[in-house]
């Protein structure tokens, strides 16, 4: 029996929940999952998971031996990447969650720029507007615009955006400009979806936030969908700056209610807290840093 291999199974079953997700993420029946947690409490002699046909909870002893277990194993990860690191060649995978706005204008330049500079690295991007749990171990960078942190995640600022009000030239010919954002409830909004805010919009009222709920036509999780449609006249739309600057630069989009524009969003780096960061973590987010600096 691989007891280290075993220890690995039990913790990616208590990450992401189920048998059937770990025999899927390791390419395995989910009789041999359940055939290595069975191999693993005899040997220990103790009941690790209580399973139903319809939950899966830990056990005390299961409890305590995940959080031994996982320090082991990040322990391992740790003394293996500090030993390949003493090759002085920065190598491996980085697997990077971001925006989708942000993943796809901003960060493929970056990314073309940083392998230049370490090309036996590789890097993995899934685009998705919902932050990933860094805790169950399916990425090792998330990339967020935020104002709200998890307090137990390591964050480096690299930029910020500021999220602003938009609408074609010709939809305010057409439809009036709003002068205030109780008049938004008289015009079309096209709606930016799986945001922090939900179905509101949020904007800056004498120095306190206001969220008015947005009658919306065109919902999207995609910026670029919801730029497009405002700029063909569709409506107004409520997105950050970063999304839409290429549509400021040709005059496509024009900024309004710009009184009530909210402090700027910081964009932000963030990772789990360890004792060693391998070098193509650390390599990562210097460049980052200094990439989006310029």
């Amino acid at each position: 029996m691989d007891k280290f291999n075993n220890m690995r199974v039990f913790c990616r079953i208590v990450e992401l929940g189920t048998f059937s997700a770990v025999a899927k993420e390791l390419k395995l029946s989910t009789m041999m999952i359940s055939k290595y947690i069975a191999q693993l409490e005899a040997s220990l002699g103790v009941v690790l998971l209580h399973r139903t046909t319809r939950s899966l909870s830990l056990t005390s002893a299961g409890e305590a031996y995940y959080n031994r277990s996982k320090q082991l194993l990040e322990d391992l990860a740790d003394l293996e990447a500090s030993t390949a690191q003493l090759g002085e060649r920065v190598k491996g995978t980085i697997k990077i969650s971001a925006p989708i706005d942000f993943g796809g204008m901003y960060m493929v330049p970056a990314i073309e720029r940083y392998l230049k500079r370490y090309p036996e690295v590789k890097i993995l991007m899934s685009l998705d507007n919902k932050p990933p749990n860094l805790r169950v171990g399916s990425f090792d960078i998330s990339l967020l615009v935020t104002d709200t942190l998890d307090p137990g995640v390591v964050a480096r600022k690299i930029a910020e955006t500021e999220l602003c009000t938009y609408a074609s030239p010709d939809y305010l010919t057409e439809k009036g400009c709003p002068q205030t954002i109780d008049e938004l409830s008289n015009h079309q909004c096209l709606h930016y979806v799986d945001t922090p805010h939900g179905e509101f919009w949020l904007f800056n009222v004498d120095g306190e936030l206001k969220k008015i709920k947005s009658d919306w036509v065109l919902a999207s999780n995609n910026g670029r969908a919801l730029c497009e449609a405002a700029a063909l006249g569709m409506g107004i739309v409520q997105a950050p700056r970063l999304s839409v600057a290429p549509y400021l630069q040709s005059g496509e989009l024009v900024e309004i209610l710009r009184q009530y524009r909210r402090p700027a969003l910081a964009i932000y780096a963030t990772y789990l807290q360890r004792r060693f960061y391998p070098a193509k973590l650390t390599t990562f987010i210097d460049f980052l840093l200094e990439y989006f600096e310029r």
